[in-house]
């Protein structure tokens, strides 16, 4: 490969890393034509975008990034797949079901703000939320308690309707 080739690789690498917020590092060794092609296929249906890179031209883009990226160097050994998604837990998902049938394992990843490095992190992964669901979850517990004093002050009133109603009639 010429060096020029290289450079624009590293360079299309950089500008990826700063277009998804999250990034999975995957080992694809023993991954035959079939795996890799299902493998591609659940990638394009769960919207993650799957790339085969060299170790040594991730490394330099992971150099050039405006992130420290250092906590990830180690796990740059044998064939690398990177999974780049906008929603942190989609390739961890993605994974854990394609484990069930020998597939791809975890080397480490870059999810909301934080590294996760080796394989035992999946689960973790699995149960990250993403911000839109923490705020969903933060506005429906603060709705909660209003909903609580609505429908009781609506049951107090049909109650003390019906014993003024039951009280006119009974005259």
């Amino acid at each position: 490969m010429r060096k020029e080739d290289k450079g624009n690789i590293i360079a299309q690498l950089g500008e990826i890393l700063k277009e998804y917020p999250h990034f999975y590092l995957v080992d694809a060794t023993g991954m035959d034509a079939a795996k890799t092609s299902l493998m591609r296929r659940k990638c394009f249906q769960s919207e993650i975008k799957m790339v085969l890179v060299k170790n040594t031209l991730l490394h330099k883009a992971f150099e050039g990034a405006e992130l420290d990226y250092s906590p990830l160097y180690g796990c740059l050994k044998g064939t690398t797949a990177i999974l780049f998604t906008n929603v942190a837990n989609a390739p961890a998902k993605l994974l854990k079901d394609l484990a069930k049938d020998g597939g791809p394992t975890l080397k480490a990843a870059y999810a909301e703000e934080g590294f996760y490095v080796g394989a035992d992190q999946l689960d973790a992964l699995t149960a990250i939320k993403s911000k839109d669901e923490v705020i969903a979850e933060i506005v429906a517990l603060l709705q909660s308690p209003a909903k609580n004093v609505i429908s009781a002050l609506q049951s107090g009133a049909n109650t003390i309707h019906g014993v003024l109603k039951t009280l006119g009639e009974g005259k």
